[in-house]
């Protein structure tokens, strides 16, 4: 649990909300998976620029669960209405970018994430991030 409340603690240090900061813990085969749940507001401060944030934050419990002998890792939850806005928008630029030279056909489809609701490394990746 050591990681769980570091996780917290960070991340309400973090935060403009830290009364909204929870975190739920599960162990599987594969070891600890952290989900940290934030308000839609704070979104921006726990991924950071180009997601550095979040991938420092990982890095940070791998070596907390290190200690422990414990496979860490941390899953963002992000609610299916900010996920939608973000697809529309991406979608938007994609479709600005590309120009209307190319046919709907052409045009790659959005890709579709993983676990609903979640922020994986690869979401990120796909950003960019």
């Amino acid at each position: 649990m050591k990681d769980q409340q570091f996780l917290e603690y960070v991340v309400k240090s973090l935060v403009n909300h830290p009364e909204d900061v929870k975190t739920t813990r599960e162990i599987d085969d594969r070891g600890v998976k952290i989900t940290l749940h934030v308000n839609p507001e704070d979104m921006g401060y726990i991924i950071g620029r180009q997601g550095q944030t979040a991938r420092a934050l990982r890095i940070l419990l791998k070596i907390v669960g290190a200690k422990d002998d414990a496979r860490v890792s941390m899953v963002i939850f992000e609610p299916e209405e900010m996920r939608r806005q973000h697809q529309e928008k991406k979608g938007a630029m994609m479709g600005d970018s590309m120009g209307d030279s190319m046919s709907g056909e052409e045009r790659p489809k959005p890709r579709v994430h993983g676990d609903a609701g979640l922020v994986s490394d690869e979401d990120l990746a796909d950003l960019g991030i």
